[in-house]
């Protein structure tokens, strides 16, 4: 396991920015730590740090590098995994990327069901958009994607792909709750939140508004936390946009949600994947089934 223990210093180093700052994280001295950084790049037959005044940075063979390990935490995470299920013990570590809209429920509801089964197994659940998703996957820094209209899809092999059309958000006592469908234009007449353009409720509506005569989306508010917004129509009384897959659809919550017409904004499409190629360990690759299995349900 030398090997690793080699990886340990090369991230330690990237970490900290320097070989001296480093030495001091692992509490060894900087000559020590310099010696075995060289007997690395000796082994390899480059070098992997620039050497610079004021520390050192990874020069393209060791971003390189930097790639080979992550890839190999992730293989030897897979092995430590398949042993664990050939000695009956269900341990592991999954770890997600998701969009906002999953983390209320439907996220929750998914990991306690899973961690019933196999309680020795741990999550890691981390907010992420639809690039940043993707990056995660490709820098193994993260076993499982669940997003929204993912932008570059080089790496990302989609495992199951479900409709959602936005929801509108208003109180029970709003203008508009009485309709059962909404038209994006009466929307706009009223006082609105809405994400900032990252996300993919906003880049379904701007899209939508860009293909018509409606007037530009011109939130009165905007936010990244959809949390915010389903509060914020509580005390304004204007009206919010999201995905039902992030909404409590049972009543008691304060708030009432009507279909937006696909008439007039398209519906989302909300991507489960991992990093194409990669064979993952097995709680995560279970987990994926599983989730895969629930978001069937949830297709509109």
């Amino acid at each position: 396991m030398r090997h690793l223990q080699d990886f340990d210093v090369v991230e330690a180093i990237i970490r900290a920015g320097s070989i001296r700052k480093a030495a001091e994280d692992m509490h060894i001295t900087a000559s020590a730590l310099n010696r075995r950084i060289n007997r690395f790049e000796e082994e390899l037959g480059y070098e992997i740090f620039e050497r610079l005044p004021r520390g050192v940075r990874l020069n393209p063979a060791g971003e390189l590098v930097l790639h080979h390990i992550r890839a190999q935490r992730s293989d030897f995470a897979r092995l430590q995994s398949q042993v664990a299920d050939l000695s009956g013990v269900r341990r592991g570590h999954v770890s997600i990327a998701c969009s906002q809209a999953l983390l209320p429920y439907f996220l929750p509801d998914q990991i306690a069901r899973y961690r019933k089964d196999h309680p020795g197994v741990t999550f890691s659940v981390k907010t992420r958009d639809r690039v940043e998703a993707e990056h995660d996957l490709s820098t193994f820094q993260s076993d499982i994607a669940l997003v929204f209209e993912p932008q570059h899809m080089v790496d990302f092999e989609v495992i199951l792909q479900i409709r959602q059309p936005i929801h509108v958000l208003m109180r029970a006592d709003n203008p508009l709750a009485g309709q059962a469908e909404l038209r994006l234009r009466d929307c706009l007449d009223q006082p609105y939140v809405a994400p900032s353009e990252r996300y993919g409720v906003r880049v379904l509506m701007d899209a939508a508004v860009r293909r018509s005569t409606y007037r530009q989306i011109e939130p009165a508010v905007e936010s990244e936390s959809f949390d915010f917004m389903r509060h914020y129509i509580l005390h304004e009384n204007a009206i919010a946009f999201q995905f039902p897959i992030g909404l409590n659809m049972t009543g008691g919550q304060g708030y009432v949600a009507r279909p937006l017409s696909t008439r007039d904004v398209a519906p989302g499409n909300l991507f489960l994947g991992q990093l194409r190629g990669r064979i993952l360990p097995v709680a995560s690759g279970r987990f994926l089934q599983q989730l895969a299995s629930a978001l069937q349900g949830h297709d509109l």
